[in-house]
C-alpha cells in the first residue's frame, strides 16, 4: 500500500490549475489555462487569476480619524480642564467635502470622521475633550475650548498609510474573501480575471442507499455521502454535478460515469464500490475505459482508496463509509480542488496538542475524531468515543483530527500528537 504522502503526490501529478476537458469560449493565459472575467460581486470565493495593483492611494487623502477640530498642535500646548485654550472656528467640515479654508494659528475647525483635513491644520482633537456637544444637528459654535494637548499628526490617516499606488496588494492565486473585494471596491476595480471553478462530478453507489426524501424500509439506509462530499466540494470552490446513486451493476456505474463525461467534469468522484467485495463494480468498470494508478493507501479510515483515469478524467473512488469519505475528500480530493482552481493547495491548520488519555492504533497513518480542549495554557486532545468508520455523529461532535503516525500502535497519556483542526 501507499502512504498518505505518496498518494498525495501521485494524485497531484496529475492536476494543473483548470485544466479543461470543456470547449467553452473563454480567455486562456500564457499556459493555456482557463480564465473567465467576472464583475466584482460575482468573484466571492473565486482564484485570483491576475496581480491586483493599486492605482490610487488609500486614503486617497488626509482625513481626520475621529469626530473633532482640526487645528495646530502648538495651539494646544499646555492646556488642561483648568486652563483651556480657546479657539475660532472658521469652517465646518462634514464627511465628503473639501474645504477650501486655510487654517491659521488660533483657529479651528469642526471636522466629521472621514472629512478632509483643511490646509493648515496638522492634528484633530476629539469633541470629548472639548466643551462642545456631541449632539446630532447642534450647529458649529464660534469658538471652541480644548483642554487636552494634542500632538502633530495626532488623529489624523494620511494620504497613502494603507496602500501606495502602483503596490501589490492582492497576487494571483489567491481565493478571494469578502475584506478582499472590500478592498477592491474601494480601489475601483470593478472586474477581475479570475480562474475558472473545476467542476466536480459526484455519485454514491450501492443498492443499499435511497433517497433521503424516501421511506426508510428493511436492509435500506438513506445516502449521506452525497451530501457531506458535495457540500465539501463547493466549499473548496467547486462547481458540483449530482449525479445521484447507481446500483451495485456494472450498467448503472457505467451511466453514470459517462453523465459525468458528457457534463464535461474536471473530475469524478464516487463513494463506495472500490472495496474488495462481490458486489463492488467500481473498479472494474473505471478499468474497462480508463486506468487505476492505485487503490490501497496504508491509512485510518479509508484505506480502500482508488485513483485513476476514466476516459482521460480524473478519478476518485472513495469508500462508502461516511467518514472514510469525509477524511479521504479532505486528504485527498481538496488539495486537488485547489491547484484545479488555481490556488496553492491549502491544508487543515495543524497544531500540536497533549493527549488527555491514551489511545491505540493499528499501525496505519491514523485519522482520529478529537475534541481539542485548552486547560492552563495547554491543548489537550480526548477522543469522541468509538472511532469506527461509520459513526458519523462521532465526526460532528470533533473539532480536530487527531493524527497517530504510520507504525505507531499506541501512544501514553501526555504524549504530544499532531492535530488538525476542523
Amino acid at each position: 500500500m501507499l502512504t498518505v504522502s505518496e498518494a498525495q503526490q501521485r494524485i497531484l501529478s496529475h492536476f494543473e490549475p483548470a485544466v479543461s476537458h470543456r470547449r467553452a469560449a473563454v480567455a486562456r493565459g500564457t499556459n493555456g489555462v482557463e480564465l473567465q472575467t467576472l464583475s466584482l460581486d460575482q468573484t466571492a470565493g473565486r482564484v485570483l487569476a491576475e496581480d491586483i495593483c493599486a492605482t490610487i492611494d488609500l486614503p486617497p487623502f488626509d482625513n481626520s480619524s475621529m469626530d473633532g477640530f482640526a487645528l495646530h498642535a502648538a495651539d494646544t500646548r499646555g492646556s488642561n480642564s483648568s486652563n483651556p485654550v480657546t479657539l475660532s472656528v472658521v469652517a465646518d467640515i462634514p464627511a465628503g467635502n473639501l474645504s477650501n479654508i486655510v487654517i491659521s494659528p488660533g483657529q479651528a475647525a469642526r471636522i466629521m470622521t472621514g472629512a478632509p483635513i483643511p490646509a493648515g491644520a496638522d492634528a484633530v482633537v476629539t469633541v470629548e475633550v472639548t466643551d462642545q456637544s456631541r449632539e446630532p444637528g447642534a450647529p458649529a459654535p464660534e469658538a471652541v475650548s480644548v483642554y487636552q494637548p494634542v500632538q502633530p499628526g495626532e488623529n489624523i490617516r494620511h494620504r497613502g498609510d494603507d496602500i501606495y499606488a502602483g503596490s501589490i496588494v492582492l497576487a494571483r492565486g489567491r481565493r478571494l474573501c469578502a475584506q478582499d473585494l472590500g478592498l477592491l471596491a474601494m480601489l475601483g476595480v470593478s472586474k477581475l480575471q479570475v480562474y475558472r471553478s473545476p467542476r466536480l462530478a459526484i455519485f454514491s453507489n450501492g443498492d443499499e442507499l435511497i433517497p433521503v426524501e424516501a421511506p426508510l424500509i428493511p436492509g435500506k439506509i438513506r445516502d449521506a455521502n452525497s451530501y457531506t462530499l458535495s457540500i465539501l466540494a463547493a466549499q473548496a470552490g467547486a462547481e458540483v454535478i449530482p449525479l445521484g446513486i447507481a446500483a451495485d451493476e456494472c450498467a448503472a456505474i457505467h451511466k453514470l460515469l459517462d453523465l459525468a463525461v458528457e457534463a464535461q467534469a474536471d473530475l469524478i468522484v464516487s463513494s463506495a464500490g472500490v472495496s474488495v467485495g462481490a458486489y463492488d463494480f467500481v473498479k472494474q468498470v473505471v478499468e474497462e475505459q480508463g486506468h487505476l494508478e492505485f487503490w490501497k493507501v496504508n491509512m485510518r479510515p479509508g484505506k480502500p482508496l482508488a485513483f485513476g483515469l476514466y476516459r482521460g478524467i480524473p478519478f476518485f473512488g472513495l469508500p462508502g463509509n461516511p467518514v472514510s469519505a469525509f477524511i479521504g475528500f479532505e486528504v485527498f480530493v481538496r488539495p486537488a480542488l485547489e491547484r484545479l482552481s488555481g490556488a496553492a493547495p491549502l491544508s487543515f491548520t495543524r497544531r500540536r496538542a497533549r493527549l488527555a488519555e491514551a489511545i491505540d492504533s493499528d499501525g496505519r497513518e491514523s485519522y482520529l475524531r478529537a475534541v481539542v480542549t485548552e486547560e492552563n495554557g495547554a491543548l489537550l486532545a480526548r477522543l469522541t468515543g468509538h472511532q469506527g468508520s461509520g459513526n458519523l455523529l462521532s465526526l460532528v461532535q470533533a473539532n480536530a483530527l487527531l493524527i497517530v503516525p504510520s507504525g505507531v500502535k499506541s501512544l501514553p497519556a501526555s504524549a504530544e500528537v499532531e492535530i488538525w483542526m476542523l
